[in-house]
Formats: C-alpha cells, structure tokens, sequence
C-alpha cells in the first residue's frame, strides 16, 4: 500500500500532536497534579505513536511508545513529575522533531534510532519502580521478549478446515500450476490498527500470489474480529521464503509461519484455532477490498517513499468551511454576471453600449472585490502556529542562561497570510532570544535594581489597518546607546565626530548592521554577529519594517510591522513624466498640493512645514533617473506616505486615481534595486512598477 498520500497530513497533524505535547510538558511542570493534563499528553502521544506506526515509521514510533509507558506511569501516580523528567521528555519531543524534519525533506525517518534517549527512558522507569536500570534494553528488544514469552503454540501454522467452494477454488488453483502454501501471521501485541496492518500484508502477499482463503474470514478481518493472529492459502508461483518474506515486510508484524500443502481432504482443525470451523468462507470474488493499480517493486517495506524527491514540505492551510461556503457564493455570483454581460452583448439593442451592459459591469466589480476579500481570508491563518513553540523556547534559555524569565503573549489568534507567518518564525525567534540573552539583567542584578527576580519577556500581536504589528520586548536593561556607539567607534564603522552627532535612533540603527554584536562572549544563543541584521533584512523581505524603542534600565521594545497579504493590495497609481507607478495605499498618509515658494530648506535637502511637522521631500524623477522638468509649476503634487511615525512626501506630477492591483514579482531581474517591489499589469496591458516606500524611507 502507497502511503505516501497520506504524508502531507500526517506531517501537519504530526506537528499539531508535538506542539500540544510541548504546551502540556509546560503545564505539566508547573502543576504537576492536573490530572486534565497528563491525559491529554497520554491521547497525543497515543495517537503520534499510531500514525507513525500507520505509516511505518519505526523509530519513530518505538520512541513515542516509550514515552507513553513514562506518561502511563505518572498517569497511575507511580512515578511523581519532576524537572529531571520534564527535561528528558523535551529530549524526546526534540528527537522526534528531528524525525518529522526528515520526513519533510525525504519522506524518510533517517536511520537516527535515540538509543541513548531511549536508554535514559527505560532507567527512569526502572528507577521510579525501584529497579536496577538496564542500559542494554532498546525499545525494539522489549515486543520481542513479549512474544517470546507467549505460548510457543501461538507461532505454530493452523491448519484450515476447508468448505467445498473453497476446496474447489484451491484446487483449480492448483492446477493450474501454482504452489499452494498455508500461512498464518502474528501481528505484535502492541499494535494500534490490526486491521490496517492485516490489509498491508493482503496487499504484500497479492503482489506475488493469489489469497484463496481467509481465517477468519476476511470481513471478519476488517472488522477486528480476531485476537492478533490470523491464516491464509494462498497460491503462487514462487518459493514459500519469498511469500513469507513479503508477509514478514510489514511493519508490526511479529512472525509468519508457513508450509507448501498437497493434501486437500476435510480435516479437523487443530486444537487452537481461533475461530471456529463454521465460520462463513468466503471465496475470491466477494472479499471487500478496493481495486487499485499494483506497485512495480516488489516486497519493500509500505511506508517507505523513494528518497531524494521533492521535499514534503507543508502546503496545507486548514479552512472554515463558511469561508469556503462564502467562497463559493461569489464564484456562482460570478457566472450569473457572465451569462448577464453574453446576454447583454447578443441583444440587437445596442450591444455593449447600453445602460444594462454598464450596470452588469459594475456587478462584476463588486463580485471580484468580494471573492477577492474571501479569498484572502482562506490564505489567512493564527499566527499562534509560528509563536506557539516560544515558551518551550524561553524555558530552555532560563535554564541554560541561569536566569528566571517568564514569555507572557497576547494576539496569537491575529491572522496573517500564509506566506508571511511560514517565514516570520525566524526573526521573532532572534529577537526573543535577543531579549532574553541581551536585555533580561541577572537575578542578583534585577534584585538590587528593585525589580521582580523573574523577568518578563512579552510578545504582543494585533492587527491595525492593513497591516499587522507584532511587539517583542522585556523589562530588562534597555540598550545602553553610549555602549553602542563606542563599539561602532571601536571598529571603525564610525568616527568620533560623527558618533557625537548622531541621535538615538540612528545609534540604535547601528545595531542592525551585517556583522554587529555586543555580545562580550560567543554563545550558542547570541553573539556570532548574525541576528539583528538577518532581522531587519527578512522583515523588509515581506514588505515590512521594524522599530526600536528603549529607555535604560526599564527595557525595550521592538515593533514588526507586516503587511496582512503579500497578493493583492490596494493602491495609488501616480504619474512622473510618461511612467505610471504604484503606492500601496496603506503606506499613505495624505496628499497634498504644495505652493513650491513653501519649500524650504534643512542641511541643503528639501522639506515642507505640514500642520506642525517638518516633512523631507524625495523628488521621485530624480531619484528614478527620469529627465527633469525644465521649469516646476507652481503647486506641487506631493504623497505623504509613512513608516511607523516618520513621513516623507514624494513628489509626482499627476495622480490616476486608486486601484486594486496583483502583485507580481520580478523575481532576479532587478534583484540589487530595492526600490521596486514588485509590477503589476494594468487593464490596458500596461506594465506599472510598485515602489516600496520602506526602502524610500
């Protein structure tokens, strides 16, 4: 059986599972008597096991079941939680983790089996039993040792007695030419899905034989009826070995055993059997199994998906079904409009010029805008899949930087593109780390400054126009500028004069340079001069930007600003000579016409004096490289757009009017001009290129 349709779910429930585990290991720590919470890590790491299991994933799976014995155990209060367990179970999560990563990239588990993990598992066990640890169990070792107990009579072949049709059909078998074997499987005791595993090795065996008789019978089978044992005829032309070895091939399965047969005369069955004599038989034509195409290799483990292919990455996005009902509204709304527009311009009334042609087009507008609108909302998803692993990610920092810090969050049901949340999880992972490394004082210092000894770190999501602003901070020291500005000074990045004249804001800039780390020693967390540039660089990749604001001694703040959609936006189309380009309308503020004698000047650049505040002037056919004018009007027109709380005006020479426009990138082509997001196509074929105002700020 191909199981490899059924990977890209497996992987984003697989993910689901280990994120509820992870959240409940952290509660677990902190109340370690919520009965609520041990079960429901027993239910996720029950259901891990059986999906890994499902798809044959061994090492996976042998590992979540050892973790399971841990959480049976605390389950019956045998063994007390403690933070020695708490961080062998994060081992766990962790190695599993690595195993789910491999699938994503290979379809493949790897060959990593977590002997050592595993070892420390069984002699916590051992341990809490009072037990003298056994370094040499593995996990694949303990169901051997089970079956091997088992009544040696379990491993014999049963006989089948046989009724007359099937007498019949094994014997037209046999004539045919083909070996008839008898063969009965044990599956494992720890097995989860017996009947999944049974219908695997139907599928095995099918592929080089022919399955003439099933005890039980086969619905019998399906539907589980049978202890963990159960025996086929089957006829084939090869050896005995190889229809053993196919049987054998599926995962959790303990032992086949086998013989050819030559004499079909009714017998007894032999004492054991599992299911009585008169159990109903059923021949070929009515076993209920669905038809499908045989694979070509023969005898290969089912799970196992051909490595080296297209990286399983996920690619699903869970939907509301009144999403996809709101959806499909507007699509039939859609074709009402099209069927309308046909009929309206196969009248003999003045086809397209009448006034219900004109009418059905502003229908159609106001259809696409909407199925534009659900549209979007299919692609939004919580932010709370990318920012869930955070306290996990906090607590291991407290202890390997022996501070006492807490992660408080907020919005983490605030939506965001997929796009944009599958690449955020970076940069907020550097800047919380940052914090905790960075900004959060030691206990002892925190102490004497007054402050709580555990620290807090915060991270706030919430949406605010078009956009949405994500807040990670903490209560710690707050950047010490003048320590910045001496290490800019240091190494040479600036001089003494210019660092004296520069403001808070752009000693604070200083920080997000390539290569720039105030870190006093190289660490694991922070200090390898990669993390604050490789910030700023991917936000402004979505389309975003981020601020800083600290204040010494109290903390700081760090605020991300990302666009909702990176697909469709809402947009100003400006003119400068003969080109048109477009201004995301969520980055403008307001438009203006400006008396060119208002312009004035500050430090030999041009700014305007607005309502109070001092504007810079970015004259857009200068710094697009287009001809200038010989002579300016006398009123200019100037786009207030803005970034957080500065504003700039450009100036253009004419306004089209708003539109919706698709983004399309532009890929290499221009891939050194940040100036350029991006082009859209305009409805008379026209190319228009978008300008990022981040960049022109």
């Amino acid at each position: 059986m191909d199981v490899s349709q059924y990977l890209e779910i497996f992987i984003d429930e697989s993910g689901e599972h280990l994120q509820t585990l992870s959240d409940c290991i952290m509660e677990l720590e902190k109340e370690p008597d919520n009965k609520d919470t041990i079960n429901e890590i027993f239910r996720a790491a029950h259901s891990l096991k059986g999906m890994a299991g499902t798809m044959g994933f061994k090492r996976m799976q042998h590992l979540t079941h050892d973790m399971e014995n841990v959480f049976q155990e605390v389950r019956n209060d045998t063994i007390k939680v403690d933070s020695q367990m708490i961080d062998l179970l994060f081992k766990c999560l962790d190695a599993i983790d690595g195993y789910l990563e491999n699938i994503k990239a290979s379809s493949d588990e790897g060959e990593e089996d977590n002997e050592v993990i595993i070892r420390e598992l069984n002699n916590f066990l051992a341990k809490a039993e009072g037990k003298e640890p056994a370094p040499q169990e593995t996990p694949q070792e303990a169901p051997r040792e089970e079956a091997a107990a088992d009544d040696a009579d379990n491993r014999k072949y049963r006989k089948i007695d046989l009724t007359d049709s099937e007498r019949d059909a094994v014997m037209t078998a046999k004539d045919s030419g083909l070996h008839i074997y008898g063969i009965t499987v044990i599956i494992r005791k720890d097995c989860l899905l017996k009947a999944a595993r049974a219908f695997l090795v139907f599928r095995a065996v099918e592929e080089i034989g022919e399955i003439l008789v099933y005890r039980p019978s086969s619905q019998d089978i399906e539907d589980e009826k049978f202890e963990f044992d159960f025996s086929l005829y089957v006829g084939s032309p090869e050896e005995l070995d190889k229809v053993i070895f196919a049987a054998k091939n599926v995962s959790e399965i303990e032992d086949v055993v086998g013989e050819e047969l030559t004499d079909f005369s009714a017998k007894d069955e032999e004492k054991g059997q599992t299911k009585p004599a008169a159990v109903a038989a059923e021949t070929k034509p009515e076993i209920k199994k669905p038809e499908v195409k045989k694979p070509e290799a023969k005898s290969q483990a089912p799970a196992k998906k051909p490595s080296g292919g297209k990286p399983a990455t996920s690619r699903t996005v869970r939907v509301d079904i009144e999403k996809l009902d709101a959806l499909m509204n507007q699509v039939s709304e859609l074709i009402i409009a099209k069927n309308s527009l046909v009929s309206i311009g196969s009248t003999e009334e003045g086809g397209f010029n009448n006034q219900g042609f004109h009418e059905q087009i502003e229908y159609l507008e106001r259809i696409t805008t909407s199925l534009h609108e659900s549209v979007m909302k299919v692609r939004m998803v919580p932010i709370e899949s990318v920012v869930n692993k955070f306290p996990r990610m906090i607590r291991d920092l407290s202890r390997s930087l022996n501070k006492k810090m807490e992660l408080i969050m907020t919005g983490e049901d605030t939506e965001l593109d997929r796009t944009v949340v599958d690449q955020i999880g970076d940069p907020l992972q550097h800047l919380l780390r940052n914090s905790a490394d960075h900004g959060l004082e030691d206990t002892a210092v925190r102490v004497q400054r007054g402050k709580p000894e555990v620290g807090s770190i915060f991270l706030n999501a919430y949406q605010e126009g078009n956009n949405v602003i994500i807040q990670v901070g903490d209560d710690g020291n707050g950047i010490d500028t003048e320590a910045v500005k001496g290490k800019a000074i240091e190494r040479g990045i600036v001089t003494q004069e210019q660092a004296d004249a520069m403001s808070q804001k752009e000693i604070i800039d200083l920080l997000f340079m390539p290569s720039f780390s105030m870190a006093k020693k190289i660490t694991d967390i922070s200090g390898r001069g990669v993390g604050l540039d490789v910030v700023k660089s991917n936000i402004e990749q979505l389309g975003g930007d981020v601020e800083v604001r600290t204040k010494l001694g109290v903390g700081t703040t760090f605020t991300v600003r990302l666009p909702l959609t990176l697909a469709i936006i809402q947009a100003l189309m400006v003119v400068v000579r003969d080109e048109k380009y477009a201004i995301a309308l969520a980055s403008i503020a307001n438009i203006e016409s400006v008396p060119v004698t208002d312009i004035k000047y500050v430090e030999a650049k041009e700014v305007i004096h607005l309502r109070g505040c001092v504007i810079p002037l970015i004259r857009l056919d200068r710094l697009l490289d287009i001809e200038p004018r010989e002579k300016d009007p006398e009123n200019l027109t100037v786009v207030i757009v803005k970034r957080g709380d500065s504003q700039v005006g450009l100036v253009v020479d004419d306004l089209m009017g708003q539109q919706e426009i698709v983004i399309k990138s532009l890929g290499k082509y221009i891939n050194g001009n940040k100036l350029i997001s991006g082009a859209t196509i305009l409805g008379d074929g026209e190319v228009a290129l978008i300008l990022d105002v981040n960049t022109l700020m």
